[in-house]
């Protein structure tokens, strides 16, 4: 995007009584906000939601040196900007009704990641910190994005958990993005863009981290997520916040129990008397999602509304649900066959450490290539029947 461009991005956010959804509503009926700041006060009062202020605050805009300057800090913060407009926006996040109609990106973003969002308290017990850990690790080699908020405890070990596992995270952070915060993570801020993840942003550069900053940025969490997993938390915790959200938007909500005389089990253990699903192992949390992955396998172009997989004739569902196949996935389809196999002796056929098997056929079954039955068994999938 030209520098240009980029600038009236910025200016229209800066404006006075344009939020997250009356700058969708200007840029999709004017067609750029570079074509909104040339409007007329007609044309913008025409646009739904557009008061007279707001049309006023646009035609008086006069702060475009602190736009230009937010421009020059891109690249010397090495970071990207990203609209709702662009195919890498994440698509989860673009469903819902306030979305941020631009990213502070440092690394690299998905538009079609699958992720899971991993939050709870940032006075985590050992207990806690193990579990986030052991979660966020087994998710991601299963090749699912871990999402968190780049906190002190829960939120740190989900990230940390995540690299561990070979896999992607995505740290969304309530200040701008030459701000580190806290600075007791600032490796993990830097670890996390090199590990191929990503640290996103709505806020402008040189934004403080503002107490007000971070229950909004809590739905960007959770929008980018098909579901939030809290471990951890008291009853007033803010991961509470953020789990209501995540209801709000339609995602699924999960609560990891812990001590029933633990200050930190009284939020979770009310979220689970209130219907969040119980997370005793990472399959509670696949079992639940896997539907969601199947829609987002068959949607249309980007922008489209997601179609239920039923909607479709078999035929087209296998050919439109169809995924690269790496060359270990192949190797291990060939030996599963078309009778169920046990886990030992795929193990022992493929010659390969058992991890390396574990890991390949957690994804093939993610893939739908693969089905686990109980005990450890494994038969081929639907995709190759």
């Amino acid at each position: 995007m030209p520098p240009a461009e980029r600038t009236s991005w910025f200016a229209l956010k800066m404006v006075n009584g344009v939020g997250p959804v009356s700058f969708r509503e200007l840029v999709d009926a004017l067609g750029s906000p570079h074509a909104v700041f040339n409007a007329s006060y007609a044309e913008l009062l025409a646009v739904p939601g557009i008061n007279k202020k707001t049309a006023m605050g646009i035609k008086n805009f006069s702060q475009w040196k602190s736009a230009e300057k937010q421009v020059e800090m891109l690249q010397q913060n090495d970071v990207e900007v990203v609209t709702y407009k662009d195919e890498c926006y994440p698509q989860e996040l673009s469903y819902i009704y306030d979305a941020p109609p631009l990213l502070f990106v440092r690394g690299k973003l998905a538009a079609n990641a699958v992720g899971i969002a991993l939050v709870g308290s940032r006075r985590a017990s050992e207990y806690g910190l193990q579990i986030t850990n052991r979660i966020a690790c087994q998710l991601a080699q299963k090749g699912i994005t871990i999402v968190s908020g780049l906190a002190l405890g829960i939120d740190a070990a989900a990230h940390q958990g995540a690299i561990a596992g070979r896999g992607k995270t995505v740290a969304v952070i309530g200040c701008g993005l030459d701000v580190i915060y806290p600075l007791e993570n600032k490796r993990l801020f830097h670890k996390i863009p090199e590990s191929g993840g990503a640290i996103v942003s709505e806020y402008f550069f040189g934004t403080p981290p503002n107490k007000e900053n971070f229950p909004i940025r809590n739905r960007v969490i959770s929008g980018m997520s098909l579901g939030v997993v809290v471990v951890e938390a008291t009853d007033k915790s803010g991961s509470l916040i953020t789990a209501n959200i995540a209801a709000e938007q339609g995602r699924e909500v999960f609560a990891v129990p812990g001590p029933i005389d633990s200050r930190g089990s009284r939020g979770t253990h009310l979220m689970l008397k209130k219907g969040a699903k119980l997370v005793e192992s990472v399959e509670d949390i696949i079992e639940e999602i896997l539907p969601q992955i199947d829609k987002k396998r068959i949607m249309g172009e980007k922008g489209g509304e997601m179609q239920p997989a039923a909607a479709l004739p078999n035929s087209v569902k296998r050919q439109q649900q169809k995924l690269p196949l790496e060359a270990s996935e192949e190797k291990l389809l060939s030996l599963i066959g078309r009778e169920k196999k046990s886990l030992d002796e795929v193990v022992r056929e493929a010659q390969v450490p058992a991890k390396d098997v574990l890991s390949t056929l957690a994804v093939m079954e993610i893939k739908g290539l693969i089905k686990q039955l109980p005990g450890k068994m494994f038969v081929i999938g639907e995709e190759n029947e």
